[in-house]
């Protein structure tokens, strides 16, 4: 992948690596705030939760410093590009949105740096800007062209009915979607995500939320599995869960975009590990009734962690699976469990515990949850030096850090 750089572009690119180190974070937080007062409209489009908690401006950060560190060699942060270009095209970010971002993140860098920031590092940082913005639109491009091109695919949002409304645990729901129009569904692949749109009322902007499809791939439905996120102080949490949980039912219609994601079960057939905590267990079931269709013949572990059985969703799809298909073994850890509650663990998931029901190290390892929760699973993992290429997970919006 070329930069098309010269090369004294490069280099004051890459001297700014330890300037964006520091300030990185100031930087994109002043950038959104400026963003939207200019552009409003955006709201619609960024994940307005995820701004008040900070965690948008940290992973643009987290971008822009790689971007930055890799700039003659953008072919290392492909792999991020693919991941937020999946994100991209599910909340329908397009071409024309580019130059507006361009635009305030370089008055963005202008404001926190001030007289750091001089013509030489903004003129370099404007043509480095457009050379990323062109590799996120190609690959972009693509995705689109494979939602749209596929049997049943679409681009943007097309109307889903709720067909079916099922509560799961105490706080978890699952809501089963077929198309309005009574048109085919797409494939996707187990692991994958939609993009659920909505107009709340009393809130200002449309709000769009991302969703794991919880199920395996069929020609008859979506479903996702939602977490109602009750908030507290300080976590602005909900909006979305407790609309769809108090107000959408049976026959309502939600606006949907294609299934997105790069989070996606392989096809090898070393044994498979699947490490779900709390809500995190959505991409996983699906990828659980999946692997037993597809790969029959593949051992699988499902390790699940929740608080107590009162929040633990989707057992009866485990059971009827681990009930089924002997090459599946189930293990349940609960954090607090009730009287009454049966698992295999009490506490969390730690390295003892995996080297007690795994046989070897030499597996496929998936985990999804909160990120507390992946950061443990994946400290246990380098512990026991488990192949870095053999290691998988997902954040549940805005790609965070699992360095403690």
């Amino acid at each position: 992948m070329s930069t098309t750089l010269d090369q004294q572009t490069i280099n004051t690119v890459k001297a700014t690596v330890p300037v964006l180190a520091e300030h990185g974070k100031a930087i994109t937080s002043h950038f959104y705030q400026e963003l939207f007062i200019a552009h409003p409209e955006l709201k619609n489009i960024f994940n307005q939760s995820n701004q008040r908690k900070g965690e948008q401006p940290q992973a643009l950060a987290n971008a822009v410093y790689a971007a930055a560190a890799n700039i003659d060699q953008l072919e290392n942060i492909l792999p991020v590009v693919q991941q937020i270009a999946h994100k991209h095209r599910s909340l329908n970010i397009k071409p024309e949105h580019y130059p507006i971002v361009g635009e305030y993140l370089l008055k963005a860098m202008r404001h926190v740096l001030q007289e750091a920031a001089t013509d030489e590092i903004i003129e370099a940082w404007g043509k480095a800007y457009n050379v990323i913005a062109d590799v996120f639109i190609q690959v972009e491009k693509g995705l689109y062209d494979e939602a749209a091109d596929q049997n049943g695919g679409w681009t943007g949002y097309r109307s889903f009915q709720v067909v079916k409304k099922e509560k799961e645990s105490d706080v978890i729901t699952s809501f089963y979607l077929q198309p309005a129009d009574e048109g085919l569904l797409p494939d996707y692949q187990a692991g994958q995500y939609i993009t659920i749109k909505v107009d709340i009322p009393g809130v200002p902007y449309t709000c769009q939320r991302q969703y794991s499809l919880s199920c395996k791939p069929n020609r008859e439905y979506f479903r996702i599995s939602v977490k109602r996120e009750d908030g507290m102080a300080g976590n602005p949490d909900g909006v979305v869960s407790r609309f769809l949980h108090n107000s959408i039912e049976e026959g309502d219609t939600l606006e949907v975009s294609a299934p997105a994601g790069d989070f996606i079960l392989n096809q090898e057939a070393q044994p498979l590990v699947l490490i779900s905590g709390g809500v995190g267990l959505t991409p996983l079931t699906s990828m659980l009734e999946t692997v037993v269709t597809e790969q029959p013949e593949r051992e699988v572990y499902y390790i699940h962690a929740a608080q107590n059985e009162r929040v633990h969703a989707l057992q009866h799809s485990v059971n009827h699976i681990t009930a089924n298909h002997p090459q599946v073994k189930a293990f349940t850890i609960y954090e607090k469990p009730e009287q009454q509650d049966s698992c295999d663990k009490t506490g969390f998931v730690d390295l003892a515990f995996l080297q007690s029901i795994l046989p070897h190290k030499e597996a496929s390892f998936y985990f999804c949850g909160p990120t507390p929760f992946m950061r443990t699973v994946n400290q246990a993992l380098t512990s026991w030096q488990v192949e870095p290429d053999h290691i998988y997970y997902e954040f549940f919006g805005p790609k965070g850090s699992l360095e403690a």
